[in-house]
């Protein structure tokens, strides 16, 4: 049995799930989010607790258990508190801008790189080197922070680039000269 999937899922206050055959919709304070859930997986929901139940012991039953309770309770989650991600950006020159839905990173690239924000993403720029990434949907922010993180990876000779906050890059010794 799965140890993720057999875990309840406990609904806060004013969050709300409709389950219509197998399609979920989670409202909360932040929004609504829905999502369609795989077969040979059910939800069943008492008083403010949501549990995953299987329908049989088939091995794409068993697969998904652990996923769908996850992914449930990443909805819940989203639409209660929400997501975030930070990103910092390190190098001589290098800085990030938002306006509107639109992000704009000057990295080192001959031309400022622009990045238009899904809808559900809000983006907000800090002393021009930290990017903060946040919406209610766990993968789309994510997503898009991996995004951001792929226009310029850290490097490890000099450690310029765009990484995660608290992300550790291993640095190399650089070449030598000849003696």
């Amino acid at each position: 049995m799965s140890r993720i999937g057999k875990r309840p899922i406990t609904l806060p206050a004013k969050v709300t799930v409709e389950l219509q055959s197998l399609q979920l919709t989670v409202k909360g304070p932040k929004g609504t989010l829905a999502r369609q859930l795989p077969e040979k997986v059910a939800l069943q929901q008492a008083d403010n607790v949501l549990t995953v139940v299987r329908q049989d012991e088939s091995r794409t039953a068993r697969e998904r258990h652990g996923l769908v309770r996850t992914l449930v309770a990443n909805m819940v989650d989203g639409v209660s508190k929400g997501f975030e991600r930070r990103l910092d950006i390190q190098g001589v020159g290098y800085r990030a801008q938002a306006q509107g839905n639109k992000l704009i990173l000057n990295v080192g690239y001959s031309k400022p790189v622009e990045m238009l924000m899904p809808e559900g993403i809000q983006v907000v720029v800090e002393n021009n080197t930290q990017v903060i990434v946040s919406g209610i949907d766990k993968e789309l922010v994510g997503n898009m922070a991996a995004k951001i993180r792929a226009v310029r990876p850290p490097e490890p000779y000099k450690g310029k680039g765009i990484r995660y906050q608290g992300e550790f890059v291993r640095r190399k010794a650089g070449k030598t000269g000849k003696k």
